[in-house]
């Protein structure tokens, strides 16, 4: 049975701070406060005491958030990861979301150094560091999009496995076709 997954239903990550994240995406990026729901579980052989929260996408799918009530705890599942633009979650958005988030962190002051702006042929994405330097983009696909995916698409196990022998040559004609 060759058969993928629905949606995504949740994304999950521990933050040091469940209300810095709560208005981070609720307040600033207007993702909606789904459920909180706080926990006493038995995981990997010891009682911890969490706190998870979901905020919603237009699909129903959601971000969720962990917060622990023990230091110990929050370390151990939590312990900060270097900051990297290749460790990030991807959401779809159309032009006018995309340029409506752009212009109220803009508007917000928000740190220039936090948000970014990137063409990549196929997409355009803007991304934003959250308050526990997660990073979230936001992608508006190309207009011409599924054509692209279309030259992609058959080509794909090849270039991986181009990639993987030690040909590292760029390929993104896409970028180059349509920036």
């Amino acid at each position: 049975m060759n058969k993928l997954p629905l949606r995504l239903h949740h994304n999950a990550y521990v933050v040091k701070n469940l209300e810095q994240t709560r208005a981070f995406y609720e307040d600033m990026l207007g993702m909606p406060l789904l459920a909180t729901w706080c926990e006493r579980t038995d995981l990997f052989g010891k009682d911890r005491v969490y706190c998870h929260c979901f905020f919603g996408l237009q699909d129903a799918s959601a971000l969720a958030f962990f917060q622990f009530a023990d230091a110990d705890d929050q370390q151990e599942f939590g312990p900060p990861l270097p900051m990297s633009g290749f460790r990030h979650i991807a959401l779809k958005v159309d032009a006018d979301h995309q340029n409506f988030l752009l212009n109220k962190l803009k508007a917000a002051s928000y740190d220039p150094q936090k948000h970014y702006v990137l063409e990549h042929g196929y997409c355009k994405s803007l991304y934003v560091i959250d308050p526990d330097d997660m990073i979230v983009e936001f992608c508006t696909d190309h207009p011409d999009v599924d054509n692209i995916n279309a030259d992609v698409l058959p080509k794909a196990h090849h270039e991986l496995k181009r990639w993987l022998a030690g040909d590292h040559t760029p390929n993104n004609e896409a970028f180059h076709r349509h920036a």
